[in-house]
């Protein structure tokens, strides 16, 4: 046989595998190729699932040398001018590094057309056998993911965007605002947040799609009050917030917030309502470099606590961040003071002015920190009360002094005849089983009810008179006592005050100090005193500071008093010790 002839034997006896791979083969020139490869090739290029083409350079340009029908149908949608798909630009450079051979793939994302309009591609692009670069060819296979990327985009938009308002949400918000500070300089902006008071109320008045159509009027109200290069979102169910452009200086962003006001001033119509719609006003100025926008909308959140307060708009000061961190230290260090019962008790004598012996204590927390020092209670009980920390505090409190009663009892070797007086927040007053608590304290301590007077603010009592009753009448079950304190500070009704079952009045001391130079302060702390006396309570009179003093209040019929006269808060042994001199 010869040589022609074992050419053509061998080329017969190839498998379909390599009769593949010779088709995929570039050869010297294309026209050497025959019918059968290039059927070969075809049918492997269209058994494959995805779009996919050989490619080659001629001229410097790509040239498609075969596809299979996917490909031709991705084609067909090519933009008119086009000699193929990958004509569109950011593709042929990889295409072009594989064929020369300086890579052998590369798989990369490819995005033709616009940024609406374009499509999107992985394109994967792996090198062919080739004899010679002149004739090197790559396969090319690509992957339409346009759907996938506009239904991320779609769900990112969603998870950015209000559903209600449309407006960006706070997640949109912040990128939105971070990337105009990386392009423009943090420096150039502000931070604006509004917040709606009496939200609730209205939703609890017109139901909830009343609530919706009040945030959309509002919405469009603050959108009118907006520059063309300032943004506006919701941040929260009734909180809206507003990138404000610094153009001419940092007095932009207060320009905004007057007009903010004004729009808001207008009364909305709801249903059968026009209701005016109060808000408060923080802002916050990028003037340090380097501030990134969580933090610019930190510090937005502080001057707006501040605002609710001060029912002004609020720039955010520096200070105001120390204020924030030290509240949030407090929280913590009290939690663990609680936890681990190392806060103290001091005691308060309350003397009966007619005697001049002593008839009880008023127990006082104190909190000496290891680090922080000496904190005040007026610092530590409203850090307790804002974080709900004033319940466990309050339960710590009542343990503590019915216990050290209780051990004054045994140091004495008999039931002194003393009462101690626990204050108790209003908070756990709403919260907690008062009377249920003030039980088992009793009983855990086997004392009787009488030696407990149990302390609350006016406030407390007349921000819900009926559940008050309820709480007084079921102490008055386990024979404890009930103050009323800081009586005069807060608005009692008369006729509810009648019915409470409160034993003592606790006049305070804003009443007392100054009194005897002062006549009107003499005339209500008289009016007070009689008012007790024709309600059958005790009266106790608070900062009592001279002899004087004392002795007017006796001779006025005040029943006890205390204040630093007869002594300031003692620690426990120093407390009994005063405690038996005084009763000799």
């Amino acid at each position: 046989m010869d040589v022609a002839g074992k050419a053509r034997v061998l080329t017969r006896s190839r498998s379909p595998a390599m009769g593949a791979m010779a088709g995929l083969a570039p050869s010297r020139s294309a026209i050497d190729e025959t019918s059968d490869l290039v059927r070969m090739r075809q049918t492997y290029l269209e058994a494959l699932p995805i779009a996919a083409a050989v490619v080659t350079l001629r001229t410097g340009s790509l040239k498609i040398h075969a596809a299979n029908a996917a490909w031709k149908r991705l084609d067909s949608q090519r933009v008119a001018g086009r000699d193929h798909v990958l004509d569109g630009v950011g593709c042929a450079d990889e295409i072009i590094a594989v064929l020369n051979g300086d890579s052998e793939a590369q798989q990369f994302e490819w995005r033709d057309g616009g940024m609406i309009d374009g499509r999107h591609f992985t394109v994967s692009v792996a090198a062919l056998c080739a004899g010679d670069r002149a004739d090197a060819r790559v396969l090319v296979t690509l992957i339409d993911r346009t759907n996938e990327v506009q239904t991320e985009k779609s769900l990112r938009l969603e998870m950015l965007t209000d559903s209600l308002t449309g407006l960006m949400n706070r997640a949109g918000f912040v990128d939105h605002l971070e990337t105009r500070m990386i392009d423009d300089g943090s420096e150039n902006y502000a931070v604006m947040i509004v917040d709606l008071a009496r939200f609730s109320r209205v939703n609890e008045c017109v139901g909830s799609l009343g609530g919706d159509e009040l945030i959309i009027t509002v919405a469009r109200r603050l959108m009118s009050t907006l520059r063309g290069y300032d943004l506006l979102a919701r941040t929260g169910a009734n909180e809206f917030a507003m990138v404000v452009r610094l153009v001419d200086g940092p007095g932009d962003v207060l320009h905004v917030a007057r007009r903010v006001g004004e729009v808001l001033s207008r009364p909305c119509k709801l249903s059968d309502f026009e209701i005016k719609v109060d808000c408060a006003v923080g802002c916050a100025l990028a003037t340090e470099s380097g501030v990134d926008a969580e933090k610019l909308m930190r510090h937005a959140q502080i001057a707006l606590k501040e605002a609710k307060r001060t029912q002004r708009v609020e720039l955010y000061q520096p200070a105001a961040l120390a204020a924030s961190h030290r509240c949030f230290t407090l929280e913590t260090e009290l939690r663990r003071a609680i936890e681990s019962e190392s806060l103290d008790m001091a005691f308060q004598p309350l003397m009966a002015l007619g005697t001049g012996r002593i008839a009880g204590f008023e127990a006082l927390a104190r909190w000496n920190h290891p680090d922080l020092g000496v904190v005040p209670p007026s610092e530590f009980i409203a850090v307790a009360e804002e974080s709900g920390l004033i319940i466990p505090l309050g339960r710590w409190a009542l343990d503590r002094a019915l216990s050290t009663l209780k051990s004054w009892d045994k140091a004495a070797g008999r039931d002194l005849p003393l009462y101690v007086g626990v204050n108790l927040s209003a908070i756990q007053v709403q919260r907690d089983d008062i009377a249920g608590l003030v039980g088992a304290a009793l009983r855990d301590h086997r004392l009787s009810g009488y030696r407990l007077s149990v302390e609350l603010t006016e406030s407390a009592i007349v921000a819900d008179p009926e559940r008050a009753g309820r709480t007084l009448d079921a102490l008055k079950s386990v024979d404890a006592m009930v103050a009323m304190d800081d009586f005069g500070t807060g608005f009692s009704n008369l006729a509810s005050l009648q019915k409470l079952p409160i034993d003592t009045l606790k006049i305070d001391r804003s009443f007392i100090t100054g009194m005897l130079g002062d006549p009107d302060k003499i005339a209500i702390v008289r009016a007070i005193l009689s008012l007790a006396q024709a309600l059958g309570m005790t009266t106790t009179a608070e900062g009592i500071e001279t002899r004087e003093l004392s002795q007017t209040l006796a001779a006025l019929g005040c029943t006890t008093g205390q204040g630093y006269f007869y002594s300031p808060a003692l620690e426990p042994d120093a407390a009994l010790r005063f405690a038996l001199d005084s009763l000799g």
